[in-house]
């Protein structure tokens, strides 16, 4: 004997008659759905707005702006006074160093390197600009840990070791 099943499996609509939903209806409302979720989606994203408005600046495009600063005040101060060249130069290397490197994470071009008529060269003693320096290495410290404590986890081993090495400057400079 054999046993037959009242309702088809793979159709729509069962055997006996009763109503159901036929395949071209679901193919339908589900076509509609999808073109009404990709319009949705595209005017929501902003491509079909006319403003033409800049990207808001990476939040730690500062560090980057400040890591050049830097660079520029210890080259001035090495303008200066020559004879603290060999004390000043590997930290002003680094923080160039630096620059680049936050440069490469946010993907923006790092302007090369140039003499700096916007940094004035340091006056006083030699005592007295490593005082300062040190002092420019703190506030700069600071900066860098609060930028590290916010920024993201893929940026925050960068910006975490950018703030220890501007600790360490500060006391190579004490």
């Amino acid at each position: 004997m054999v046993l037959t099943c009242p309702v088809a499996i793979g159709r729509a609509t069962q055997r006996n008659g009763a109503a159901g939903h036929s395949r071209r209806k679901v193919l339908r409302t589900g076509a509609l759905l999808a073109l009404g979720g990709a319009t949705a989606s595209v005017a929501g994203c902003g491509l079909l707005d006319r403003e033409d408005s800049p990207p808001p600046p990476d939040p730690l495009q500062p560090l980057v702006d400040g890591a050049l600063a830097l660079e520029a005040r210890y080259r001035a101060a090495i303008g200066a006074d020559p004879t603290l060249a060999d004390r000043l130069t590997p930290i002003a290397d680094t923080h160039r160093a630096h620059a680049a490197e936050l440069a490469a994470a946010l993907g923006v071009a790092l302007p090369s390197p140039s003499p700096s008529a916007s940094t004035a060269a340091p006056s006083g003693d030699a005592d007295t600009v490593v005082a300062e320096l040190r002092a420019a290495e703190e506030r700069a410290r600071a900066e860098a840990a609060t930028f590290c404590a916010q920024a993201p986890a893929d940026r925050a081993a960068l910006v975490g070791s950018i703030a220890a090495a501007r600790a360490t400057h500060a006391e190579v400079l004490r």
